[in-house]
């Protein structure tokens, strides 16, 4: 999605809008989605946040169930370590999704909250991330 508009509102609007368009379109069941952090600046955290939400809201207006993760968690679930750089990230993505070429750094971060979600998925069908399975610890 290429946000434009001049006010904020025009491009959380559009954000909205343009996201309900492709879960019409593709018809996903889930959607995985970063949580935010405040790093140094409050002000763009917060802009994040606002942005996030008008996503959040064109999932669950699409009916998807949501998964959120923090950076530190998909770092790990993709690279092993939470601690890793985002050429790391890109790479991985190359690997793991056996593309002949490696992704720009937006692209691996919403490749890698795509495969961090959809294990997260599998562990929770599976009942591991509980240690319950119909019932029973394991």
């Amino acid at each position: 999605i290429k946000v434009k508009g001049d006010s904020l509102a025009e491009r959380l609007g559009m954000i909205f809008s343009e996201l309900a368009v492709l879960i019409q379109q593709h018809e996903p069941q889930q959607m995985g989605i970063e949580q935010v952090f405040v790093n140094k600046n409050a002000d763009s955290a917060l802009k994040l946040g606002q942005a996030r939400g008008a996503a959040i809201c064109a999932g669950v207006e699409g009916g998807l169930e949501i998964g959120e993760y923090t950076p530190r968690a998909i770092k790990k679930a993709v690279v092993g370590s939470g601690s890793a750089d985002k050429q790391q990230i890109q790479q991985m993505m190359k690997i793991l999704l056996n593309l002949d070429f490696e992704p720009q750094s937006d692209e691996a971060d919403g490749l890698a909250i795509a495969v961090c979600h959809a294990n997260h998925m599998i562990i929770k069908q599976r009942g591991v991330a509980t240690g319950i399975s119909r019932g029973r610890w394991r």
